[in-house]
């Protein structure tokens, strides 16, 4: 057995890790809040005096590879579970066992008088930390004093719940304090769930807004927007930043409103199962989809102030919420055009894009463009599995119902090239996309959200 010091306590302050080590393996180390009662009082998960617990498992999920450093934390029978963000296999972090029959490996961790984090390698002696680095979920909020020093969150009480959450944030036109409140929301959903008094959900107490406002901004026609050309230039850079962190602001706002405008949903009933509401777990999903985005939207804002412009000094288009409005009946619909054919569009293009800023030498934008694709890979997944699990309590195929959705509310084509591997590891094969069109629409599909 090998003992691995990957640090020290007070420095292992992160959610989660990427530990390689000296023979090449990677692993993800978790650090999640302790669980009481304990359902394993042993090495795997030891207790600190800050009540935190560390977890450590491969980092590559044994069914098809997908990055458990991605995965979605839940809990269940009072032990985590590790969702895979490819396919949503889930391991237990303690015992890896999954409910699929599939077990992944786990690595013992301590916490050591001293003060410094071991884990323990089983049958491989020798070993030693080659490196550890943070997953980022980082937000870059603006630097500095704020223009207008009244301008800050309003956060709400201990008793808000949910859906009083979601419509200030869907209400809230200052991106800054948008993001803001997203992020600290999902922080507080999830910290809530693990306790004995989480988030009320307040299902049907609140209504979204018609459309979220928007500030400063200067509106056109998704065909009016400025053309950025290859890259080439600054400017046809922040031109395309700019456009990409528009699509993130709406899909903020995209995200929060799926909590709220359908948190009354039920299944239709059938012969052998009765109507279902939407489980706890639907929130968190979209939740952590909306903080994702935040994160994306401060990172492509610090990237435009970086190259001396600002969010703002462009106009932006409003297609994507012309979208959710075309969708806003019926959750079905809404998941299947904007998660399966606009998020899924920028599976599509994104390698192209962050292929022209590494020709242009604009290694800060590629790194952030790089994150946001990955994330969006998950989001894709999250769309697909509250879908299949909509036609799974309603006996139906998710595959026709997603193409029935697309032709009767998306306008245009959902055509390629198409990134293949990209839409496979979010679940979704070409049954899905090959030969689909929406209402006839010229201009060209909006990708992202």
């Amino acid at each position: 057995m090998s003992t691995v010091d990957v640090g020290s306590l007070s420095d292992l302050t992160h959610s989660r890790y990427t530990v390689s080590l000296s023979n090449g393996k990677r692993l993800v180390l978790f650090r999640l809040p302790t669980i009481r009662p304990r359902t394993a009082p042993q090495l795997h998960a030891e207790e600190t005096e800050n009540e935190w617990a560390y977890y450590a498992m491969e980092a590559e999920c044994p069914h098809a590879g997908g990055p458990m450093t991605e995965a979605q934390i839940d809990i269940e029978d009072s032990s985590y579970i590790a969702s895979c963000p490819w396919h949503a296999y889930d391991f237990n972090v303690e015992t890896g066992e999954s409910s699929y029959g599939l077990k992944t490996c786990t690595f013992p961790v301590a916490v050591e008088g001293s003060g410094r984090v071991s884990l323990y390698v089983p049958d491989e002696p020798g070993l030693r930390l080659a490196k550890i680095e943070r997953v980022s979920e980082k937000v870059k909020f603006k630097h500095g004093s704020r223009l207008d020093k009244s301008e800050q969150p309003k956060y709400l009480g201990d008793e808000a719940t949910v859906c009083d959450w979601c419509v200030r944030i869907l209400n809230t036109s200052n991106p800054e304090l948008k993001i803001e409140l997203t992020t600290h929301l999902f922080s507080l959903f999830a910290t809530r769930e693990q306790t004995s008094r989480p988030m009320e959900l307040g299902a049907g107490t609140m209504a979204a807004p018609d459309e979220p406002p928007r500030e400063d901004l200067k509106k056109v026609q998704p065909g009016a927007m400025p053309r950025s050309g290859k890259a080439g230039s600054v400017k046809g850079r922040i031109t395309m930043i700019h456009a990409l962190a528009n699509i993130e602001q709406w899909a903020i706002d995209l995200a929060i409103d799926i909590c709220v405008r359908f948190a009354t949903f039920q299944t239709t009933a059938t012969t052998d199962r009765s109507a279902q509401r939407l489980p706890r777990t639907f929130f968190y999903d979209w939740l952590k989809v909306a903080n994702d985005e935040a994160k994306h939207f401060s990172l492509l804002r610090a990237r435009l102030e970086e190259l001396g412009s600002h969010f703002g000094a462009l106009p932006v288009h409003h297609g994507l919420w012309e979208s959710a409005v075309r969708t806003a009946h019926d959750l079905r619909a809404r998941i299947s055009v904007v998660a399966l054919v606009h998020e899924a569009r920028g599976l599509d293009v994104n390698p192209l894009t962050i292929e022209k800023f590494r020709n242009a030498g604009d290694t800060e934008s590629v790194e952030a463009l790089e994150v946001i694709h990955n994330d969006e890979i998950t989001h894709v997944t999250t769309g697909h599995r509250w879908l299949t699990w909509i036609c799974q309590q309603e006996g139906t195929d998710p595959v026709q119902v997603f193409r029935s959705n697309v032709q009767q509310f998306f306008r245009g084509a959902v055509k390629g090239p198409f990134n293949a591997e990209a839409r496979q590891q979010a679940g979704m094969d070409p049954s899905y996309y090959k030969g689909l069109s929406g209402h006839p629409w010229k201009g060209e599909v909006i990708a992202g959200g």
